[in-house]
């Protein structure tokens, strides 16, 4: 018996389905398994390259007489940065040797040029007959350079605890809480000065030693602003052979800001610094001062009451404290003293203008008076 037509018809697949819609979606998967696979290529390739150029680094530098150890040295961080570790680092001079405890240094693979250092203590240098171990509780330093040369570098540090021997007298015990040290080239003034602005920041720093010097055992938190011109052509040579070129070629420092408090006692000043010809240090300094009065005259009186003795001395110290600001009119109500900044915090001593400090000829010159007892010695 025949059956007549139905209403069915075969399904045919559609442009959508079927082989391709499933290899369809596998794709992405597959893009992203290739991009895995060529960025690690790509890691192990640059980590390759790294290595080369780190070795060739430490190569160059035993051939100029300087030797860097860097113990169990590795390179990891994949995916995406490069970890450098030492152990330790050491360095070796014929001027100077140091060795560290464990080191890090970290720069991300899209910008390599930006290290981030991380260094644990001790820190033990040996320079001439003088050993310094200092010791910290974190250091972070950071250095970003481009293909005209570095364009911000950074020392951050807590807990510093050190001293010194070798000198006289020995040994030299310091502690400092905060330290920040910035440096980067000065805009418009390092292509032609070659010069490089320095920013400094100290806080709770204290030297034993020197206390009595200063009136008092508080710490002291210290501030500085300044300029080296000349500076772009500091390489690592040794310290006298750099000091040397730099005092050549006309370098100085020009402090924009210097500050320093130690308990009551205060100081600010600015002025330009630099090498004379014998390697002292030269220059001078406008400088205010709040509670130093009784450091200072005493110094100056010293030398030249000495030489009239008595009431001689008693007199001479009178002047040199009027001299230095030890007595100033009252200001009126409202009125801002002489020597005192509009931006000194309140109900403390106002700063007072001393006469120009000059460094020359190896003494301390305040106006006409030089610090007895005080010599600069040549710094190299």
């Amino acid at each position: 018996m025949n059956q007549g037509p139905t209403n069915e018809t075969p399904q045919r697949e559609g442009p959508g389905r079927g082989p391709g819609l499933r290899l369809g979606l596998f794709a992405p998967f597959g893009l992203l398994v290739l991009l895995a696979l060529a960025w690690t290529a790509g890691w192990f390739w640059l980590r390759g390259k790294a290595e080369g150029e780190i070795d060739g680094w430490f190569a160059r530098e035993a051939q100029a007489g300087r030797q860097w150890t860097c113990a169990d040295r590795s390179l990891t961080g994949f995916p995406f940065r490069f970890e450098l570790r030492c152990a330790s680092l050491s360095f070796a001079r014929s001027d100077v040797r140091f060795t560290t405890g464990p080191l890090v240094a970290v720069a991300q693979v899209y910008q390599p040029r930006h290290v981030i250092l991380e260094a644990t203590g001790p820190f033990r240098v040996q320079q001439g007959g003088l050993d310094a171990d200092v010791t910290w509780t974190s250091l972070e330093a950071s250095l970003h350079v481009t293909g005209d040369g570095f364009q911000r570098a950074s020392v951050v540090t807590d807990g510093l605890k050190g001293a010194v021997t070798g000198a006289d007298p020995s040994p030299i015990d310091f502690t400092v809480g905060h330290l920040e040290l910035h440096a980067r080239p000065t805009p418009g003034r390092f292509a032609t000065d070659g010069a490089v602005d320095l920013s400094a920041r100290v806080q709770r720093a204290s030297v034993p030693l020197i206390d009595p010097l200063l009136g008092g055992p508080e710490p002291a938190d210290l501030a500085l602003d300044a300029t080296v011109t000349r500076a772009a052509g500091f390489r690592t040579r040794t310290l006298a052979q750099e000091l040397e070129r730099w005092r050549e070629a006309g370098g100085a420092v020009e402090v924009a800001s210097f500050a320093a408090e130690k308990g009551s006692r205060r100081i600010r000043a600015q002025g330009v610094l630099g090498l004379d010809d014998l390697h002292r240090p030269t220059g001078q300094l406008d400088v205010r001062t709040a509670g130093l009065e009784q450091v200072i005259a005493p110094l100056i009186s010293e030398q030249i009451g000495a030489r009239l003795g008595g009431d001689g001395a008693a007199l001479i110290g009178n002047i040199v404290g009027q001299f230095l600001g030890g007595r100033r009119k009252e200001p009126a109500p409202g009125e801002i003293a002489p020597g005192q900044n509009a931006q000194d915090r309140p109900g403390e001593p106002p700063l007072k203008v001393l006469p120009t400090v000059r460094l020359a000829g190896g003494r301390v010159v305040v106006g006409p008076f030089a610090v007895p007892n005080v010599r600069l010695p040549p710094l190299y």
